[in-house]
C-alpha cells in the first residue's frame, strides 16, 4: 500500500483534490524546544521554588524580582500556614476532665471546638461518637474531643446523654443536651452536621437541612425536665 505522506506526483494531485490529507510536516525538534525554553523563560523562576531556594537565590534577583519575591514568598507562606491550620486536627480525641480547660476552654483564638460528654453504656453515645469520628476527618479545621462524662462532671444524669458543647473563644456558642437535642436515636450523619453547621463550627457544603426540626418548646421542655431529673437525682444521692 502507497504511504500517503510519499512524495510522488500522484499524491500530490490526490492532495489537490481532497482525497487524501494534507502531508504531515515532520516535526522539528530543534525547533520544538527552543519554543519551549522560551515559554519556560517567560515564567520567573521563582515561581518554581521552594521557600528554601528562594532565600538561597535572593542574590541572583534584581530590584524588580526582588519586589516580587517578596510579595511571592508572603502568598507561599499564608498558603502553607492555611494548610497547616486545616489539617491540624482532622480526629476525634479523647480526653480527661482535667484536661477540659487547657484543651476546650483555653483552646487557641478562633478556634471551634465541639466536645462529646458521652458513657459507653448509651448507645447513642457510641453512634454520635462514630458520626463525630467521620466529620472531623471532613472539617480538619475544627477540633473535635470527646470525654467520659465522669471525669468532668459527677452524677450527670443519663437523660442529658449525650451531650455536645459548641466552644469558641472560651464561650459556649452552642449545645445539644440529650437525645432528642442531638437528633434522635436514628440521627443520621448529614442531621449531625447540619446541627454543627448551624452553630458555625463546621463550614458544609449540605444545601439544606436533612431532616425537619423539632420546635423550639418542646426542645427546651425536654431539656428542663432532664436537668430537673437530674439535680433530683443527685439531691436524692446527697441525703442519702
Amino acid at each position: 500500500m502507497q504511504d500517503p505522506n510519499e512524495d510522488t506526483e500522484w499524491n500530490e494531485i490526490l492532495r489537490d483534490f481532497g482525497i487524501l490529507p494534507p502531508k504531515e510536516e515532520p516535526r522539528d525538534e530543534i525547533e520544538e524546544m527552543v519554543l519551549r525554553l522560551q515559554k519556560e523563560a517567560m515564567v520567573k523562576p521563582y515561581e518554581k521554588m521552594t521557600l528554601a531556594q528562594l532565600k538561597e537565590g535572593e542574590d541572583e534577583f534584581d530590584e524588580e524580582d526582588i519586589k516580587a519575591l517578596e510579595t511571592y514568598r508572603e502568598k507561599r507562606l499564608q498558603e502553607w500556614k492555611a494548610l497547616i491550620k486545616k489539617q491540624k486536627f482532622g480526629e476525634l480525641r479523647e480526653i480527661s476532665g482535667n484536661q477540659y480547660v487547657n484543651e476546650v476552654t483555653n483552646a487557641e483564638k478562633d478556634l471551634w471546638v465541639i466536645i462529646h460528654l458521652y458513657r459507653t453504656s448509651i448507645p447513642m453515645c457510641l453512634l454520635v461518637n462514630q458520626h463525630l469520628s467521620l466529620l472531623a476527618r471532613k472539617f480538619p479545621e475544627t477540633k473535635f474531643v470527646k470525654a467520659i462524662v465522669n471525669s468532668c462532671i459527677q452524677h450527670y444524669h443519663d437523660n442529658c446523654l449525650p451531650t455536645i458543647f459548641v466552644y469558641k473563644n472560651g464561650q459556649i456558642e452552642g449545645q445539644f443536651i440529650g437525645v432528642i437535642e442531638c437528633g434522635g436515636i436514628n440521627l443520621k450523619l448529614e442531621e449531625l452536621e447540619w446541627k454543627l453547621s448551624e452553630v458555625g463550627a463546621i463550614q458544609t457544603d449540605l444545601e439544606e437541612n436533612p431532616k425537619k426540626g423539632i420546635p423550639d418548646v418542646m426542645i427546651s421542655s425536654i431539656r428542663n425536665t432532664s436537668i430537673h431529673d437530674s439535680d433530683s437525682s443527685n439531691s436524692d444521692n446527697e441525703t442519702k
